[in-house]
């Protein structure tokens, strides 16, 4: 039998803390006090008999005995959940969410979801975007159906499933007219001249970017903007000089259409797997199943 004195806000609470990595987040995403906060995660604590998280830093991270059990609470929450919904056929229940990394959110997914609304089923689409590891997040608590994106470092990927779609790679992007175009022998380090805009250190690709950077010997670049905003992105680029590392599916729109160029450097080696990324313990939905299917269809006209 389980400790009939863990209760279901024990394991909400534990979860959002766990996902925000703040007690104060927590508290004010859940409507309640930080100091009940602080109470709940200490009675789930002494009721498990080990410590959760790590509270020697600013933000909180969890423990491996922490790790361990958020596994297995945000999957069993998850199944929870989508049983509630399937049961009472509420609303929840005709809607698909789906996590997306922006790369595919411009580039596979709005022909992935103009394919499976066009078939008129009644079930709503409901589309998240944001970091990887915040999307797995919200994964394995139920709060969407799938991600698609890159595949995640094979540690955050306990639990879950990845179905390879098509391989990116990252490239570098400028305004039409750049300086840079102009150059006969262009060299990589000629980037330094320029302001860059970069991926923020948590993004899936960041480490690429850095070791691509290294690599050529570029360690000390020009009044680095950090964002993941590809609307603050596009926008910036287009009315400076600065030059935008990123996915390619992010701006393949952009260069096709030729509202913004990429720069002429080889960087094959960022290449990585995007694709659908699933739990292993849950089984998905008619309704997610198929718009899973209007997404490998998408993905497979890249080829």
């Amino acid at each position: 039998m389980i400790d009939p004195r863990i209760k279901l806000r024990h394991l909400v609470c534990f979860l959002e803390v766990a996902r925000l990595k703040s007690v104060v987040n927590a508290a004010e995403l859940l409507n309640i006090s930080q100091p009940a906060v602080s109470k709940t995660i200490q009675e789930l604590e002494q009721l498990l008999g080990g410590s959760l998280f790590d509270r020697s830093k600013r933000k909180l991270f969890l423990t491996p005995f922490g790790e361990v059990f958020n596994r297995y609470a945000s999957t069993s929450l998850a199944a929870l959940r989508q049983g509630i919904d399937v049961a009472r056929g509420t609303h929840e229940a005709t809607i698909v969410r789906v996590g997306a990394l922006p790369t595919v959110s411009a580039r596979i997914l709005p022909d992935a979801v103009e394919a499976f609304t066009a078939a008129g089923t009644g079930v709503h689409t409901r589309v998240v975007t944001g970091p990887n590891d915040y999307l797995l997040s919200l994964l394995r608590t139920g709060d969407v159906d799938f991600v698609i994106g890159r595949m995640a470092e094979p540690e955050a990927m306990v639990g879950l499933s990845f179905e390879h779609l098509y391989s990116e790679r990252v490239v570098m992007v400028v305004r039409p007219g750049h300086p840079l175009l102009g150059e006969r022998q262009f060299e990589l380090p000629m980037i330094e001249n320029y302001q860059t805009l970069l991926p923020t250190p948590n993004s899936v690709i960041r480490n690429l970017v850095d070791r691509l950077l290294l690599a050529h010997g570029i360690t000390q670049l020009r009044d680095e903007i950090e964002t993941v905003s590809n609307a603050f992105g596009r926008a910036y680029i287009r009315r400076t000089d600065a030059i935008w590392i990123i996915s390619e599916g992010v701006v393949a729109v952009d260069v096709a259409e030729g509202q913004l160029a990429l720069l002429p450097v080889d960087t094959s080696e960022t290449t990585g797997p995007v694709g659908l990324t699933t739990r292993t313990d849950t089984a998905s939905t008619l309704a997610a199943g198929s718009l899973q299917q209007a997404v490998r269809d998408a993905a497979a006209r890249l080829r």
